[in-house]
């Protein structure tokens, strides 16, 4: 079934009318936000997106060993102490997993989305340059950046998409230690302050393209996924949304990436606003508003998000274009962020914001500032440490029992 703007209308007044529960609500509120929402085949890209039929498989996590898991916390509590965050952390893997004791990790895996954004360039907002972000994969792709290093150490592995890189990177995907794709998405995409972002074609293949790296994964037996970004502009972009789905000021929103100095956290501000106010019309469009302001490794992780909770697997979230992703994909099916664990703490305030909304809390407080999965990483020791505190605890309560 695809939407088409008649469907939605149609949907919408229905609504209107009868006003019957939140279900309902966040089905004709998607049929608003999106008009046409059939995302377009095209050569080479995933299949049409029917994202009514995709809110429809996204569910919670399972109330029923979120409930177990809580009860045996209480117990446990009484006879050990309390266990810290380590509690809520068990709670949540039991609650994706629908299993109380959570199960051991047995495939972590790490996809850092690529892609370049005009406005960094256009609106001199910070230091980096296109050139940068092809360096960056290339270190990525030979096994040899702090991604890699950490994923050796937590025993996940990594893979690399290129969704929208400025600069060439031919040859980086026949690189050994690393799987980099390129998914034929545009070279960067426009500088938003005063131009669309991308098309609304190319939205729509952004969009199909996260969602489908999800499917590939969880088929592949991915039991936990961890999602990251590399590239120029992308803070500003998610600062951009995330300022306008909450309402904020590009002052509040506007962090200072790699350390910029006063005069260009000044122009990043002014780029920000100008975004917002060309944004702020589309505001009630999701895919119109992307189209306009967004980029494409955010709609991308977006699709992604939406996919991983379609398909019932946790993902942690890391850095500001992660965050923001996670709110769009929230805003098109709420339940979606049940899914959904923020790794580590960012100095950007867009995340801080993003965050609060989403009610999610940093496993580590540490303040990264890349955003490329290693704050995802630098919690998977603490997530394991969760598991085991329930799976022992379980344990040792039944060999108490059979003695």
């Amino acid at each position: 079934m695809s939407v088409n703007s008649h469907d939605s209308n149609g949907l919408c007044e229905q609504v209107a009318r009868h006003g019957i529960g939140r279900i309902t609500r966040t089905l004709a509120g998607i049929a608003t936000l999106i008009a046409t929402e059939s995302v377009r085949q095209t050569d080479g890209m995933p299949g049409p997106v029917d994202l009514l039929e995709l809110v429809e498989r996204i569910d919670g996590t399972d109330t029923t060993a979120r409930a177990q898991a809580e009860q045996r916390h209480v117990a446990l509590r009484q006879e050990r102490g309390s266990v810290g965050d380590l509690e809520q952390l068990s709670i949540w893997l039991s609650a994706t997993q629908g299993s109380c004791p959570p199960k051991p990790f047995t495939n972590a895996r790490v996809i850092v989305f690529a892609a370049d954004h005009g406005i960094a360039s256009a609106a001199r907002i910070g230091r980096a340059n296109p050139e940068a972000t092809v360096e960056r994969l290339r270190a990525l792709a030979q096994g040899r950046s702090l991604v890699n290093e950490l994923a050796r150490l937590s025993g996940a592995t990594v893979r690399v998409v290129d969704v929208g890189v400025a600069a060439e990177t031919l040859g980086l995907e026949n690189q050994p230690s690393s799987l980099v794709s390129r998914w034929g998405l545009q070279p960067g995409s426009g500088s938003i302050e005063s131009e669309d972002a991308m098309t609304r074609e190319q939205v729509d293949d952004a969009f199909a393209t996260g969602l489908q790296l999800a499917y590939d994964e969880v088929d592949a037996g991915a039991d936990l996924l961890i999602i990251g970004s590399i590239g120029v502009g992308g803070s500003t972009v998610a600062a951009a949304v995330t300022g306008l789905y909450l309402q904020l000021d590009a002052a509040s929103v506007a962090g200072r990436g790699t350390g910029i100095d006063d005069a260009t956290w000044m122009r990043r501000t002014e780029a920000i606003r100008d975004s917002m106010r060309r944004g702020r019309p589309l505001k009630g469009y999701t895919m119109g508003m992307l189209s306009a302001v967004g980029g494409a490794d955010l709609i991308a992780m977006a699709g992604f998000l939406l996919g991983a909770a379609a398909r019932r697997t946790p993902v942690l979230l890391d850095g500001a274009v992660s965050t923001t992703a996670a709110l769009v994909a929230a805003r098109i099916a709420y339940k979606s962020r049940e899914w959904f664990m923020l790794g580590c703490g960012s100095t950007e305030p867009s995340v801080a914001f993003a965050c609060e909304k989403l009610r999610l809390e940093p496993i580590v407080q540490s303040q990264l500032t890349v955003g490329d999965g290693s704050g995802g990483l630098l919690a998977l020791p603490l997530l394991r440490a969760a598991q085991a505190v329930l799976r022992e605890e379980d344990a040792a309560a039944a060999a108490a029992f059979d003695g």
